[in-house]
């Protein structure tokens, strides 16, 4: 890296391992589900998590997007956060291409929306009203500062959506980030949802793709919508080839990211003009606050660019670092430095 690139997971390069892989990959076409690299993904994936299919789609957005269509007609309404990923950033995707009425409840800090107002949002059945269909969430959360969902709340949700007839969707793009920082089996995660995305190109450091799990008659209506998005690939071994050492050699170390993502949020804290609450960074976000009008925000971002160190404007006052692969201790000192050279501390 010519830069310690801190902006997200995003950035993240495949491994020599994923390179060889996808250069041994070996390939069909999907389409007619003839890709025998793909088909491994899928199961795999699928028996991580718990579950019965998986499907490999081009991105997260699309993952989500796949799923909301699956579960959702035109016209029925979907409970979500009102900071989740799929409201804020995913183009309004639901609504413009599938029609879907998005009912927002305040994400805590946690990353949770209160189990009541759930409850009290979901609809009675009226002609005047639109269809509840689903709820979801997301684990780890984004702009909850990569807030983690316990075993013990995504359970309660699932028990209420299930009284009421309703479908559950878990938007798990870093839901790898989520099991190893609470130390669980990440089907203790999965328990009950009635699909799953996962982001292979975040923390797990593919170059792209992402995989949609849920039972076997779900993936086969899901495959349609991926059909519909423009999102049915015909040699796409080369994407899941990377898939599979993701999952294969990537997730344990996922451990050192939380790591450094502490080591960096402690060191924040201690400098002048800057907030943010330490105990808070649980997993690979660090979001913090600029409360001192001693810089300005453009000049923050520009002065850690002539440093080598990159960072998310995330709104008014508001920056994101997110650690990932190729972001080692030695760099996160050095990032801290240089935090602390431009605020003068």
């Amino acid at each position: 890296m010519s830069s310690i690139d801190l902006r997200s997971d995003t950035v993240t390069l495949p491994t020599q391992a994923m390179r060889t892989a996808i250069s041994n990959a070996a390939l069909g076409d999907d389409g007619f589900g003839e890709d025998p690299t793909v088909n491994r993904l899928e199961t795999l994936m699928a028996e991580r998590l718990g579950m019965e299919a998986g499907l490999l789609v081009a991105s997260g957005t699309m993952a989500n997007l796949s799923c909301v269509l699956t579960h959702c007609a035109r016209g029925d309404e979907v409970i979500i956060g009102n900071l989740s990923h799929i409201f804020l950033s995913e183009a309004g995707g639901i609504s413009a291409l599938g029609g879907v009425f998005p009912h927002t409840i305040p994400n805590l800090p946690d990353g949770t929306m209160p189990i009541d107002q759930i409850e009290s949002a979901i609809r009675a059945d009226n002609i005047h009203f639109p269809r509840t269909r689903l709820i979801c969430m997301e684990n780890t959360h984004n702009r909850c500062g990569g807030a983690l969902l316990t075993p013990e709340y995504t359970a309660a949700v699932v028990a209420l959506a299930k009284r009421h007839g309703i479908a559950v969707h878990l938007d798990g793009a870093r839901l790898f980030n989520a099991a190893v920082a609470l130390a669980v089996d990440i089907r203790e995660l999965t328990r009950g949802m009635d699909s799953v995305s996962v982001c292979l190109s975040k923390g797990l450091a593919a170059p792209l793709g992402s995989v949609v799990c849920g039972d076997a008659a779900f993936i086969a209506r899901a495959r349609r919508a991926r059909k519909m998005l423009g999102g049915a690939m015909r040699q796409a071994g080369i994407i899941a080839a990377a898939g599979i050492v993701a999952l294969e050699e990537m997730v344990a170390r996922l451990a050192e990211d939380h790591a450094n993502a502490g080591r960096l949020a402690a060191e924040i804290s201690k400098i002048r003009g800057l907030s943010i609450e330490p105990e808070r960074v649980r997993t690979n976000i660090v979001f913090f606050d600029l409360v001192e009008p001693r810089i300005t925000e453009e000049e923050l971002v520009a002065r850690l660019k002539e440093k080598g160190v990159l960072l998310h404007h995330a709104g008014p006052c508001r920056f994101r670092m997110v650690t990932h692969y190729g972001i080692t201790a030695a760099n996160i000192e050095t990032a801290i430095e240089a935090l602390r050279a431009v605020m003068g501390s």
